[in-house]
């Protein structure tokens, strides 16, 4: 499924590759890797409400803000409350900016080998071949709480309504 004109970079329209989910439908599963190459699914957190951050390349100064934002955030939450960010960054790219950067409480996750959780939740940018920016959250059953799209890729998510919709989930 394509969303022609779904949204812009930089102005431009692109195309998105995948549904455009809905709050209440079911969280799509999905393996993507770990920093350390292994395997991470969202069953491997059920139970836990979760915080989707999926970002075009951790290397870019808004998705350096959001993750930094997100992982700032998540600390106050505690192990029932799960942070990932999203991207198809190479898992070493990741990890090198990561460590870099400081980050705890986000896990790093990477989609680079097959593009798959780019096409499950919407995210996949067909002509660019990397995720749009969007904020998924998910509660402890595997429902999609509150998602955001953010039309324009160069535009920050709205964390406020972000973090309120995970705090309504804790």
């Amino acid at each position: 499924m394509e969303r022609k004109d779904a949204l812009t970079f930089k102005g431009n329209p692109m195309t998105l590759i995948g549904p455009e989910l809905q709050v209440g439908d079911a969280a799509p599963d999905f393996t993507l890797l770990g920093n350390d190459l292994s395997p991470v699914s969202l069953a491997d957190t059920a139970g836990k409400v979760r915080l989707l951050s999926v970002v075009p390349s951790l290397d870019t100064s808004i998705c350096d803000a959001q993750t930094r934002k997100f992982s700032e955030a998540l600390g106050a939450y505690g192990a029932g409350v799960v942070g990932y960010a999203i991207s198809a960054d190479l898992p070493f790219a990741q990890a090198r900016w990561c460590g870099a950067a400081g980050i705890e409480n986000v896990a790093a996750l990477s989609d680079h080998f097959s593009m798959g959780f780019g096409d499950a939740y919407g995210v996949h940018i067909k002509e660019l071949r990397i995720h749009s920016r969007a904020i998924f959250v998910i509660d402890g059953k595997g429902v999609l709480r509150y998602i955001e799209y953010v039309p324009e890729v160069a535009q920050h998510p709205d964390y406020d309504a972000a973090l309120a919709a995970l705090a309504g989930l804790v």
